[in-house]
């Protein structure tokens, strides 16, 4: 197979893990519908308050058995990003009351394949409605980068502010990605400014598809998210992008044979100097 379909859900989560999970399955169904193949899902896409995310990490073997059927169901690879968990990837708890900010990956078979944690937690003052940002405060950093397998290479996840660090999407290219995904709850303000050019550039720059699945909209008077989500292919151009406001699918046709074809006219992952 030369070529697949790929595809991200945009959400507006809101503090009721029901009405999340209903909003989830309509896109799996949409995905399904579309013939998408693999369907990324965004941050924070079962709650997206502090005080819900403690509700809904109590509840999380729960949820991972609903997404792992759900899945399979519908067969789609699918990576849900992000859940709020109080356990490490080794299995360790976490004994301060915070949480890992994690991405699951599951097969069109409803297996579990894969697991990335957040590395880079936004503190930030961003001139906003709520002004102060401070993940830190009820998360944990990831410390490993995971690669993650799929029938059509490796993927490399960039949740939210990570796209900010260049770094580690380079990393994740030299350990062979041929997709970037990025799960995201990006501010309005911030999203406008900065969203689209990070998207880009991080794919123009490791030569991958990017896949950036967005909240979008008011969650509460204080916050609001950019949206926005769109799939960009390795030359930088956007395959498509939706511009409303909500919950909504866009997918594309991703040719990995283009994508190889792109790597060796232009070698820029063998012209690196580090």
């Amino acid at each position: 197979m030369t070529s697949v379909r790929v595809g991200a859900w945009q959400m507006t989560s809101g503090d009721s893990w029901p009405t999340n999970q209903s909003n989830i399955l309509q896109g799996l169904a949409e995905a399904k519908s579309a013939q998408v193949k693999l369907l990324v899902l965004p941050e924070n896409m079962a709650a997206f308050s502090p005080i819900a995310m403690k509700s809904v990490a109590s509840q999380s073997e729960e949820i991972i058995t609903w997404l792992s059927q759900q899945a399979a169901v519908h067969g789609l690879y699918v990576l849900a990003g992000t859940l709020p968990l109080s356990y490490r990837p080794d299995g360790s708890s976490i004994s301060d009351g915070r949480f890992r900010s994690a991405s699951l990956l599951f097969s069109d078979r409803g297996e579990l394949v894969g697991r990335y944690d957040k590395r880079h937690l936004f503190d930030a003052n961003v001139g906003d409605a709520q002004g102060r940002y401070q993940e830190s405060a009820r998360f944990e950093p990831g410390q490993e980068l995971a690669l993650l397998d799929t029938p059509w290479g490796g993927l490399g996840v960039l949740t939210c502010y990570d796209i900010r660090f260049p770094e580690q999407a380079r990393a994740y290219a030299r350990m062979g990605a041929q997709l970037l995904a990025v799960p995201a709850a990006f501010t309005a303000k911030t999203g406008q400014a900065h969203w689209q050019t990070l998207l880009k550039a991080r794919a123009i720059e490791n030569q991958c598809l990017v896949i950036g699945a967005g909240q979008s909209g008011w969650h509460s008077p204080e916050r609001q998210t950019w949206g926005h989500s769109q799939i960009i292919d390795a030359w930088g151009q956007v395959l498509i992008q939706r511009e409303l406001e909500g919950p909504g699918l866009v997918y594309a046709d991703w040719s990995l044979s283009a994508q190889d074809a792109l790597r060796q006219s232009m070698p820029v992952l063998h012209h690196r100097l580090d």
